[in-house]
Order: structure tokens, then sequence, then C-alpha cells
């Protein structure tokens, strides 16, 4: 693996490691706070912060891994007669389908019908309360996806 391959399977590791720290971050311990919060409380707490995460510094980690990862996947299959090959290919999956089609899919849509409830409404604990553990299930997924990728990225920069 030479100059430019090499540069962006280093910078799409990284920016894959970066996800999956800021996901393993809610997982952890943000979303465990919030769920100690008062159910308007935490809706609203939520709320923010799906506000405050669409940012252009963390949309352009986000995705501009995602488009890295696209292009390792293509550089793969010109490639893939090489022994780093696979992992980049796999690398890429696991990012793309694992983090981002997940995101996209699954927590996008779970942010966007938070952002309609009323923090004191009627329905907000009940809707809270399954939020806080379908979106924390399928967060886990997601950063074990990002770390995994990041770590097949990492290899094959090792075998390359």
């Amino acid at each position: 693996m030479t100059g430019v391959l090499y540069a962006v399977t280093l910078t799409t590791a990284l920016g894959c490691g970066l996800a999956a720290g800021v996901f393993f971050a809610f997982s952890a311990f943000v979303m465990k706070a919030l769920a100690r919060l008062q159910p308007a409380q935490g809706v609203a707490a939520m709320q923010a912060i799906n506000v405050a995460a669409v940012t252009p510094a963390f949309m352009a980690a986000l995705f501009g891994t995602a488009v890295a990862c696209g292009a390792l996947v293509v550089s793969a299959l010109f490639a893939w007669d090489e022994r780093f090959a696979p992992y980049l290919l796999v690398g890429g999956a696991l990012y793309l389908v694992g983090t981002i089609l997940l995101t996209v899919a699954y927590h996008v849509p779970r942010n966007e019908a938070l952002a309609s409830v009323e923090p004191h409404g009627a329905d907000a604990e009940s809707y809270w309360k399954r939020y806080l553990s379908g979106w924390t299930a399928w967060n886990h997924l997601r950063t074990a996806a990002a770390l995994a990728a990041a770590a097949t990225f990492t290899f094959a920069l090792h075998v390359g």
C-alpha cells in the first residue's frame, strides 16, 4: 500500500475510531445520565443534544469518513489481488452498513420523532422510556461497527 491509498486508509481508520468514540460515550454514560433525569428533562436534554450535534465538524467527520469508506471499497475492488484489499472492503462495509446506514435508517428517524415530543406532554414519559432502550441498544451496534471498521482498516495498513 503506497502514498495516497495509505493516507486515505489511515485517515479513514482514524475517522472510524472517532465516530466509535462519540457513539461509545453515548452508550457508556450519556444515555445513562439522561435516563436518570425526570422524563421531561431527559426529553428536553436529548432534543438539545440532537440539535447541537448537527455541526459542520461532526457531520464532516461522520459522513466524510463514509465517503472515504466508499472510496476504499472501490479501491479494494481494483486491487483485489493485494493482501490488504479484503480488509478495505470489509472495513468499508462495516462502517457504511453498521454505522451510517444504521444512523440514517434508525437513529435519525427516532431523533426526528423525539423532536416533536412535548417534554411535559401526556405521552412523553412512555415515549422516552421506549426511546432510551431502543436508541441505546442500536447505538451499541453502531459503536461496535465503527470500532470494528477502525480495527479492520488498521489491519489493512499492517498487511499492506
